[in-house]
């Protein structure tokens, strides 16, 4: 038995019961048989009670019909407008019977077709009734087979329709899952690059954070031994230690989840390479037009090192994924409590339908890659980051990192 909504099963129960007082009313409105023939009753509810279970269970339902052709063939009633629910039990077997009654179905459609037409022509007289067998030995078998192949072809055409629908269905379920499991892959790459940036990011700033306890160990141990010689200099060493103690503090609350030992020495970049940085990519081939608002004032090594890699890793993203030959706009306004930077490139054409699905160089950055890296580096600096193309053509990532006293 499949497991339906209550939706679902209110829809077929009041589509079984629409279907038997259809059956009913045609009966009546064409007075062929009139109310007197009620033996037309129990196939019709029987067939009904079919319609009304097809989807949660095809195997009850295919035995009610069975049941109702019984009962009609018993009573020696003739077809009727019901009869035609059969196909419909027999669509669902083929759409949602399990494998021994979907194949249930399909012998039943073959079965049911020598029944109908055994039945019509043995007990209802069509071509001349039993008297007509002999005559199939003259070489008249078409008029005979005629019945037989139009039931067969009508009962074997509502299961193979069935089928098709089971096989779409089934299609659709797996496209789905595919698109799930691609999706999951995708979370699980991006959490995966998110742990790796995070583990870059900490051995980036180690240098900066072992520099300033460095600084911090030097001056007290100097303020230690001036201070009963020279005590101006164990004030001034005081002062020092204070000042690049308040901004270690602020990179050890960023770094303390992930920081991690690194042997690394290389000396690490700030604001004041950002000429450097443009002059670099502007000898790669970018068109890079930069403005600049405000003087620049010193953010403290952490957060000056995660404005420069965003802007570097921005600049490098539209170099490589931009409208080749289109300038690259950045913008740097320094302000007392913040530094906002803005970079946009314009985006390539899209390609012809016929080519849609040929990687270029200038396709959009591949999610999961610098993004969440630029992301983690605002984040972990105190400030935010948006990256997202702008609905006219451009890709636009504006960033808003603080300086100490804001963080």
């Amino acid at each position: 038995m499949r497991t339906l909504t209550t939706r679902q099963l209110q829809v077929d129960v009041v589509a079984a019961a629409a279907f038997a007082l259809i059956s009913l009313v045609l009966m009546f409105v064409t007075g062929f048989y009139g109310w007197a023939s009620r033996a037309h009753l129990v196939p019709i509810l029987f067939l009904g009670a079919a319609l009304a279970f097809r989807r949660w269970s095809p195997a009850v339902a295919l035995g009610l019909a069975w049941l109702s052709a019984v009962v009609q063939l018993g009573s020696h009633l003739p077809p009727e407008f019901y009869n035609v629910g059969v196909c419909a039990v027999l669509f669902a077997t083929a759409a949602y019977g399990d494998r021994v009654v979907r194949w249930l179905g399909l012998a039943s459609a073959v079965g049911g077709a020598v029944v109908v037409t055994v039945y019509l022509i043995g007990y209802q007289g069509w071509f001349g009734g039993l008297g007509y067998l002999p005559m199939l030995f003259q070489g008249q078998l078409r008029d005979f087979f005629l019945l037989f192949v139009g039931s067969l072809a009508l009962l074997a055409l509502s299961w193979i329709s069935g089928l098709l629908v089971r096989s779409r269905r089934q299609g659709r379920d797996a496209a789905e899952r595919e698109e799930e499991a691609r999706h999951d892959a995708e979370i699980a790459e991006y959490r995966v690059v998110v742990e790796q940036e995070r583990n870059r990011i900490a051995r980036d700033m180690h240098d900066v954070v072992a520099h300033t306890l460095a600084v911090v160990i030097a001056q007290a141990d100097g303020a230690r031994f001036a201070a009963s010689t020279r005590p101006e200099l164990a004030v001034d060493a005081l002062d020092t230690i204070a000042g690049v103690a308040r901004d270690a503090l602020g990179d050890v609350r960023m770094l303390l989840a992930e920081l991690r030992h690194d042997e690394g020495s290389a000396p690490q970049p700030g604001v004041a390479d950002f000429d450097l940085l443009f002059g670099q990519l502007r000898a790669a081939g970018l068109d890079l037009r930069v403005t600049e608002e405000g003087e620049r004032l010193p953010f403290g090594a952490a957060r000056e090192m995660a404005a420069y890699r965003i802007v570097q890793e921005g600049l490098t993203n539209a170099l490589r994924h931009g409208a080749p030959g289109e300038p690259v706009e950045v913008e740097l306004m320094w302000a007392a409590d913040a530094l906002h930077i803005e970079l946009v490139n314009k985006l390539p054409a899209p390609l012809p339908p016929a080519t849609a699905q040929v990687p270029t160089a200038g396709a959009l950055p591949a999610p999961g890659h610098g993004l969440p890296g630029m992301h983690e580096r605002a984040q972990l600096a105190g400030g935010s980051l948006i990256a997202r193309p702008d609905g006219a053509g451009r890709f636009v990532v504006r960033a808003w990192i603080p300086n100490g006293a804001a963080a």
